[in-house]
């Protein structure tokens, strides 16, 4: 067994990170070997990497069997998933302007047959808020198979076209193309991954309309600079595109909404 395999068994047998995408921790994992002194430094910075770009979301494990019952049962689907949203803190951050926010945003968008939400969380559920069409579909990604498997059987339930799918985006970005990709408060998370991670990205990705969104307020709660330094940030991504940029400013959320061609 190599070291790279050993240290992948090593995170993946933890129960905490036993959903991660193997493919994600192998990445990680690669790095950290390069530059640890040892296989015991090289798991503990993988773990803390791993938390970084997933695990701070969530504080607490989330019991997905009681919220499909839940979701089966409710006779309001809405306010349903609204309560479930509060188990990540970047859904749970975007509730007290979950109408305002899609409102807004598809004011300024023509009829969306099809949807890429990347690094999804748990924003599946807002589907509700977000004007489609009943035939459009839905495709999410991200890193956490339990996740995934309760967004899936989410859309079942809601009657939605589509799917979720376990991915490691920075190695391998959904390429299908799409009315509109969502990059909802993703992109400094997958660059503690990787520095590079966001113009990778934004390389592979197949989008009419992308909404690029940052977080105004850090999860401790602190502001001081972020919308500052987060537009700035995507700016530096915007740099020598053929980019449409419209900008919107939110109570917990700042949000770029590109039209790309």
């Amino acid at each position: 067994m190599s070291h790279l395999d050993e240290l992948v068994d090593a995170i993946l047998s933890r129960p905490k990170y036993r959903a991660i995408s193997p493919d994600l921790v192998r990445r990680i994992g690669e790095r950290e070997l390069g530059v640890r002194r040892n296989m015991k430094e090289a798991v503990k910075a993988t773990k803390n990497k791993l938390h970084q770009v997933g695990g701070a979301y969530f504080e607490a494990k989330v019991d997905y069997e009681a919220g499909l019952q839940m979701l089966r049962e409710t006779s309001d689907l809405p306010a349903t998933c609204r309560t479930f949203m509060q188990f990540h803190a970047s859904t749970r951050e975007r509730l007290p302007i979950l109408d305002e926010f899609y409102r807004t945003i598809f004011a300024h968008l023509p009829p969306i047959y099809r949807v890429i939400d990347v690094a999804c969380g748990l924003n599946p559920l807002a589907h509700s808020w977000m004007p489609l069409p009943p035939d459009a579909e839905y495709l999410a990604y991200d890193i956490y198979g339990d996740m995934i498997d309760f967004v899936n059987e989410f859309m079942k339930v809601a009657g939605i076209k589509g799917k979720a799918e376990v991915r490691d985006v920075i190695g391998r970005p959904p390429t299908a193309p799409a009315d509109l990709i969502l990059i909802l408060k993703s992109l400094p998370c997958l660059e503690q991954v990787d520095k590079l991670a966001a113009q990778r990205l934004l390389a592979g990705l197949s989008g009419r309309f992308l909404l690029i969104t940052y977080p105004a307020q850090s999860l401790g709660g602190h502001r001081k600079g972020m919308i500052t330094n987060y537009t700035a940030h995507f700016h530096s991504l915007a740099a020598g595109r053929n980019w449409q940029i419209q900008r919107f400013e939110f109570e917990t959320e700042l949000a770029f909404l590109v039209e790309t061609q």
